[in-house]
Parts: structure tokens; sequence; C-alpha cells
């Protein structure tokens, strides 16, 4: 059994004492331990070692003790493990040599065995769960299957994925080949990382905002829906799409357990769009952690007034800043374990 099932509890709608806490990004860029590792061991070793996941995964668990600990690893694994090469160059990030293209380039992608090419994230999960002796616990993640369209297609990062959108709209066809591709290599995936130990699954769903509401329903939510759909009967599931406040609606309607929201969007404007009975992840804006430490713990306090402390799970709108001083994610953490209603 779990020690702290906060996190747990919340998922499954629960009255709980306080909302529970953990943030995207926690294992990372903005913890010194982190950069330590960072500067011995590339961005793939890391990925690719156990011991070296496992280790990143628990360091902020140590250091500013969330109620939830988050798998160290990359959305860009699953296309790695389909035969599409991605490199991560500095100071540009996500690179993909060899970007999709042509109908001809989307029949080479392979739906691979994951045990083959990913049985190094499951060893991990299971030297984490050693490491976290049930304290807290594990989540694992997964890109949606349009965000890693966006990637495969694009080739690397993007404002706009306007290669990705165009594609789709040319060669809707081949587009939905390689969608479904992509769905079915993460429902293996994420399966197998349920059995090896994880207690909830987050699917990043990072670019659906750069969709219309209409283009959102065919070529993202659809394959999202299907991952929600084969996973919900054996793991909590959060779906956290930014700049999607147009789908919550549908989204809320879902198998989903949980769904994330960006800091664009307000609380009662999500309880609402979701259909009010649905547990609701964030949205504290990454950048607000520069504020001053009593400033972060007002707000931290007024954001669950807002959202109410049941059925909720505080987290921030994204990922969590590479200049973020440990303090101000430490009081950040701090301030949900003060809350008193």
């Amino acid at each position: 059994m779990i020690k702290n099932d906060l996190f747990l509890k919340a998922l499954k709608g629960e009255t709980v004492q306080r909302p529970p806490v953990w943030m995207m990004r926690q294992a990372g860029r903005y913890l010194p331990e982190f950069i330590a590792l960072r500067d011995k061991y590339d961005f793939f070793t890391r990925c690719q070692t156990p011991e070296l996941a496992a280790e990143i995964t628990v360091q902020p668990i140590r250091r500013i003790a969330p109620d939830a600990a988050i798998l160290f690893s990359d959305i860009l694994v699953v296309p790695q493990a389909m035969g599409i090469e991605v490199l991560m160059k500095e100071n540009i990030g996500p690179f993909l040599p060899n970007p999709i293209r042509t109908i001809q380039d989307v029949e080479r992608v392979i739906v691979p065995d994951v045990h083959e090419t990913l049985g190094y994230v499951f060893d991990a999960i299971k030297l984490t769960k050693q490491m976290l002796n049930d304290e807290v616990p594990l989540i694992g993640f997964a890109g949606s299957p349009w965000t890693i369209f966006c990637y495969a297609v694009e080739g690397k990062g993007s404002k706009s994925f306007d290669a990705a959108k165009g594609f789709c709209f040319s060669h809707p066809e081949a587009a939905h080949v390689l969608l479904q591709k992509i769905t079915d290599t993460t429902i293996a995936y994420l399966i197998e990382k349920v059995k090896a130990g994880c207690n909830a699954i987050q699917i990043f769903d990072s670019w659906g905002g750069m969709l219309s509401p209409v283009d959102y329903q065919e070529f993202s939510w659809k394959y999202i829906n299907q991952i929600v759909e084969a996973l919900a009967d054996i793991t909590p599931v959060i779906v956290f799409g930014k700049g999607c406040w147009f789908a919550l609606g549908e989204m809320g309607k879902s198998k989903a357990s949980a769904l994330g929201v960006d800091w664009t969007c307000s609380p009662r404007n999500a309880r609402y769009l979701s259909g009010g009975n649905i547990t609701l992840q964030g949205n504290f804006d990454p950048s607000r952690l520069l504020s001053p430490i009593p400033v972060i713990k007002k707000m931290v306090h007024e954001m669950i007034d807002e959202f109410g402390k049941d059925k909720y799970i505080v987290n921030l709108g994204h990922g969590i800043l590479p200049n973020i001083p440990v303090d101000h994610a430490k009081a950040f953490v701090d301030a949900v374990k003060e809350y008193n209603q």
C-alpha cells in the first residue's frame, strides 16, 4: 500500500484533507543535482539508463517532497522505438533529421514490440518503485499521438507546426495511418508501464492547442480517447492538453480520471466547461514561481479556494522552468501542505 495516497484519492474523486500536489517536469532542470547528472551524461543516455532515470525521478521527492513522482523519460522515446531517428540538440531541443513528409515515409514507420525497444523504461520503473519504497505513487506518461506526429513531421519544435498541419490537410489518409500507428504503439507502451508498476498515467497533448476545435476532434482527441479507453480499466488516466480549453467538455465525458488545465483557463471556467464532475489538475503559471515566496503561497491558496480542495490536484499549467529557484519550487509544494480551508 502507498503511504501517501492523496494523489490517488483525488483521482478517484474522494474527499481529502487537502489537495495533492506535484509539478510537471519536477524531475529536472531546476535542480542542481539534476544539472550535475546532465553535465555528465547526454539526454538519451539518462533516459535509457534505468539507474539514472530512477535517480532523477526520486530527486524531487527528496528535495521538495511532492505527493507523487513522475518517471524521468521523454515523450520522444516512442517515435525512436518506431524507427524514427530523434536527436536532442544543444540550444535547439528535439531534432529529427529525417522528418516524415510523404506517404512512403509513413509506410516505413513500424509499430514495434515495446519489450524489445522500450524495455529500459520498464526497468527504470521497477527500479524507481524500489527506491520510492511505496512513499508516494509513480506517474508514467506519454505524448499524445498528435503531439508525437507534430515532431515526426515537422522535424523539430515549432511555434505553429505548419508542416504537420499541412500534412494532415493535404494527405489526411496518410496522416491518419501515422496517427493510428503512434496510438497503437502508445497503448502497448502504457499498458506495460502500468504492469511494471506505474500507479497512474498522464497523456501530454502539448501541441493540441495548435488545432481548431473541429480539427482537434479529428486529429487529436479521437486518438487520445482510444488510449484512455484502453487504459481506464487498469489505471487512472490524466489528460493534459495545453491550450485545449475548448475540448474540456468532450474530455469530461470520457473515461479519463482527471483533466489538466493550463493557466489561460480560470478554475471557474475549467469546472464549467468540463461538466463539473471530473477531477481537475493545474494550473499555476510556471513563470509565477519567480514571484516572491509570500506571493507564491498566497496565490496557491487562492487557486485552491477557486478550484475547491476536492476533485483537484495542484500543479503548474505546464512544465517547471529551468530558472526557478529550488526554494520557490519547495514553497509551491509547502503552500499546498499548509492549506487550511
